[in-house]
């Protein structure tokens, strides 16, 4: 059932509900591929916006066959794309993405991880190739680990008693070998964003960890995404009005690759955070992937446009 605090909006792509042109975007400038391993976790998250668990394999496993495709079609399309990325799910749950980033890797682009650092990333034989992944590409591979509050009361909260202390055990193992970090946080979860910073860094130091809890690029605090709070729709002349550029939006820049449970191959999504809904797939290919995306979506005006957020590195 459609959300009462949005009702009757985001229902026309062309359209908002006061009859005014909707902002679109163009892909101008493809700078990360993302590839969503899996929607499989080893934990139930409070409110995680893909609702990744130990059962939702609504999104599967894709192959590492499957992402050299990808790689492939990169380059005949001429993407002049830098990193390559990959989330869940918790990507360390499918058991090809060691190979993923290596085949990424191998390839020249700078890869990036999304990670709870727990149990899957810390199993020995994982653990051996990603030292391995580290000690040859260095800080072309980036593990940015989902610590939703630098406080273990607050992250527990989310993630469940005791996952704050295995994610920064998995985060002290990754400091280690030599790994190269970034932290995610919630900014629902702060006392404000200062403080939150503050706070990370207090936490960082502590721990001796290199990671600027002061650049948004190494410690990303996201903003809230709930569908129940009423956003504004955004028009073409918003971005006037605001004075903010449709080539700053996260669509402008990257898509994201799914294989759907049951689907014979996998799709093409405009964007990481709307995964489920069918008027962001844009197709099985790069190629058709190519086409402006309609800003239809609350995600659209409160995560991206207004929060100014994005998921890239």
């Amino acid at each position: 059932m459609k959300d009462l605090a949005n009702l009757g909006k985001f229902e026309d792509p062309n359209l908002t509900a006061k009859g005014e042109a909707r902002a679109k975007v163009s892909l101008t400038h493809p700078e990360t591929l993302w590839f969503n391993t899996g929607t499989l976790c080893n934990i139930t998250c409070t409110n995680c916006y893909i609702e990744s668990s130990p059962t939702n394999d609504a999104l599967v496993y894709i192959s590492a066959d499957e992402v050299s495709d990808y790689l492939d079609q990169l380059e005949t399309r001429d993407w002049k794309v830098r990193e390559i990325a990959f989330t869940g799910g918790e990507p360390f749950m499918n058991p090809a993405c060691v190979e993923m980033l290596e085949r990424s890797l191998a390839r020249g682009y700078d890869v990036l991880v999304l990670t709870n650092a727990m149990a899957p990333m810390m199993r020995p034989t994982v653990q051996a190739s990603i030292a391995d992944l580290v000690t040859r590409y260095g800080a072309k591979i980036t593990f940015r680990v989902s610590l939703d509050h630098h406080a273990a009361a607050v992250h527990d909260a989310e993630r469940g008693v005791g996952a704050f202390d295995k994610t920064i055990r998995g985060m002290a193992w990754l400091a280690s070998v030599g790994a190269r970090m970034a932290v995610a946080g919630r900014i629902e979860m702060a006392e404000s964003e200062a403080e939150a910073r503050e706070g990370y860094a207090a936490l960082f130091a502590a721990k001796g960890w290199q990671i600027d809890a002061f650049n948004p690029g190494e410690t990303v605090l996201f903003p809230e995404m709930d569908e129940s709070v009423e956003v504004p729709e955004i028009t073409t002349e918003c971005w006037s009005i605001l004075n903010k550029h449709p080539e700053a939006v996260m669509c402008s820049s990257s898509r994201m690759v799914v294989k759907r449970k049951g689907a014979a191959r996998p799709a093409v999504l405009a964007c990481t955070l709307l995964p489920y809904d069918p008027q962001f797939e844009l197709g099985a290919t790069l190629e058709e992937a190519e086409r402006d995306v309609s800003l239809n979506h609350p995600h659209c005006a409160k995560f991206c446009v207004l929060g100014g957020a994005s998921c890239s590195a």
